[in-house]
């Protein structure tokens, strides 16, 4: 009986240990928990304003509440309609070019482990990263004094003959999908290929050992060990990428936006930024799209999610 009692004693105690242990864990992560409250989660109070006829810097009174005015202004509006449409057609070809071409820094970190040299595999994975630190602001000076109409590419092609006059490459909106998803590769294609770099440097060396003694080449072990080790996790960004279908971000179109380009290059989170802050006024036209805009984003999110349950097995959620 005492061995018993000295039993349920030591079980006890071993209970409130981890009891206590989890709380203490919890305390470390309690200042992030916080911070995502306070950062994405407290904002969306801000909701509150697409049922308003809200005009800033007025505060909210209940007389100028609306209810859905304008969520069905968005359908009732032919002209609006149109201008929503064009937006989304936009966002559509900014961001399926860029899932088109998801594979692409896959690609480039599988190759960049291949080099050999250490020291200009370093300095190239470290001169692929550096523009992802740049501001888009940067970005664009960069782009200006390159293309502009007295940038370099126009006074070489001029001085070789190629040209007569100068080309408003930063002006037409011709290709301006291709080039915005070029500017935007060039920017994060070093960054996005950490991730694989560290999923490759994770793979067993005996499988490449056993590859190279069995006769296979470089080109092989690639095919057959290093691509098949690493598309887990292509496919975990592929489903994030696809959530986040409908946000393409706004600094990087903003900056190259142009009454030339405006038709082509205004993509869904440019346009709600202009409606509110760009001289209309539609404060509360911009949080309802906004408002929309989350509902379809969160819904891609659940169904990427479980359509990886189906394929993979597992969700990423």
């Amino acid at each position: 009986m005492g061995k018993a009692k000295k039993e349920m004693d030591l079980l006890t105690v071993s209970a409130l240990k981890k009891k206590r242990k989890g709380k203490i864990e919890f305390l470390y992560i309690l200042p992030f928990v916080l911070l995502v409250a306070v950062f994405s989660y407290y904002p969306l109070w801000g909701w509150i304003y697409a049922f308003f006829d809200y005009k800033p810097p007025a505060p909210l009174e209940m007389k100028n509440f609306v209810g859905l005015k304008w969520f069905k202004y968005m359908i009732d509006d032919p002209v609006k309609v149109k201008e929503v449409l064009g937006v989304i057609r936009n966002t559509f070809a900014m961001s399926g070019i860029s899932l088109l071409f998801s594979w692409f820094p896959m690609i480039f970190a599988v190759f960049l482990n291949e080099i050999k040299c250490v020291p200009f595999k370093k300095f190239v994975q470290t001169v692929t990263t550096l523009p992802n630190f740049i501001s888009w602001i940067l970005v664009y000076s960069v782009a200006f004094s390159v293309l502009s109409s007295t940038g370099a590419v126009n006074q070489i092609l001029q001085s070789l003959g190629v040209l007569d006059k100068p080309k408003l490459f930063l002006q037409s909106s011709d290709h301006v999908y291709f080039t915005q998803w070029l500017w935007l590769t060039w920017k994060n294609a070093g960054w996005a290929a950490i991730m694989y770099i560290a999923a490759i440097t994770g793979i067993d060396e005996e499988l490449n050992e056993a590859a190279r003694i069995d006769g296979a080449s470089r080109m092989q072990i690639i095919r057959h060990i290093t691509l098949p080790s690493i598309l887990p996790t292509y496919f975990v960004l592929l489903m994030l990428n696809i959530a986040n279908f409908l946000s393409n971000g706004m600094e990087q179109y903003l900056m190259f936006y142009n009454a030339f380009n405006k038709e082509r290059i205004r993509v869904l989170d440019l346009y709600v930024y202009q409606l509110a802050f760009g001289g209309t006024g539609l404060y509360s036209l911009s949080t309802a799209i906004s408002i929309l805009k989350s509902v379809v984003s969160v819904t891609l999110l659940a169904v990427t999610n479980k359509v990886s349950k189906l394929i993979r097995g597992e969700g990423f959620i």
